[in-house]
C-alpha cells in the first residue's frame, strides 16, 4: 500500500483556501493547470511510498510515539510558491520549527520500521494546489497572487497516516483518492 504521514488543515482553513483557489482559477491560463481538489489538500510530513502491510503494526506504534512526543502547535496557510515550472503550492506560517520536527520524527519512525525512504532533505511545509500540464505554463502570476494570501491561525492537533489509492486502470491521469488509516493526537 502507498502511504504517507500528514497534517490535515481543518475545514475552516480548507474553506479559506478554496476561496483563494477559486480566485486563482480566474487568471489567464488557469485551464492549463491540473488543480488538486479540497479532499487532497494536506501537508505531507513523510512520503513512504509502497509499504508492505506486515510493517503496518510497527509503523503505527512508532508514529503514535512521534505524535505523543510532539506538542500541538499553531499554523496557518500563508502565501505560496512553485517548485520548478510545474507545481504551484500554498505555504504555511506559524510554528514552522514544530512542523519540521514532526516531519523529522515521522521520517525516523518510517526508517526505524524498515521502510526505505528517499534521501533525507530539508522539510518545506507546503500544500500542493496545481500542477502544470506542460513545462510552458507560467506559474509566476499565481505565485504573485498567493503572496497576499493569509489564512486564519489554527492548532495542529493530530498526525495522520494516509493511504494513497492511485487512479484505477481506465482512469488515466485521475487524481489519487486518499484514505486516512489512523490518526494520533499530538502531545
Amino acid at each position: 500500500m502507498r502511504l504517507f504521514a500528514a497534517v490535515l488543515p481543518p475545514p475552516a482553513a480548507v474553506d479559506e483556501l478554496a476561496a483563494e483557489v477559486r480566485r486563482l482559477k480566474t487568471l489567464p491560463g488557469a485551464d492549463e493547470l491540473r488543480w488538486t481538489g479540497r479532499e487532497g489538500w494536506h501537508f505531507t510530513l513523510a512520503f513512504m511510498g509502497e509499504v508492505d502491510e506486515r510493517l503496518l503494526p510497527e509503523l503505527r506504534g512508532r508514529l503514535a510515539r512521534a505524535a505523543h512526543r510532539t506538542a500541538p502547535f499553531p499554523l496557518r496557510l500563508h502565501g505560496g510558491g512553485r517548485f520548478g515550472r510545474r507545481t504551484l503550492w500554498a505555504g504555511a506560517a506559524g510554528a514552522l520549527d514544530d512542523i519540521r520536527l514532526l516531519a523529522e520524527r515521522t521520517d525516523a519512525a518510517a526508517r526505524r520500521t524498515g521502510i526505505a525512504m528517499d534521501e533525507h532533505r530539508a522539510y518545506h511545509a507546503h500544500l500542493t494546489l496545481a500542477r502544470g500540464r506542460t513545462q510552458t505554463v507560467d506559474l509566476r502570476p499565481y505565485v504573485d497572487e498567493l503572496q497576499h494570501f493569509e489564512g486564519a491561525r489554527w492548532q495542529v492537533g493530530e498526525l495522520v497516516l494516509v493511504r494513497s489509492n492511485l487512479a484505477a486502470k481506465g482512469e488515466p491521469g485521475g487524481p489519487p483518492r486518499y484514505e486516512t488509516l489512523a490518526a494520533w493526537p499530538l502531545g
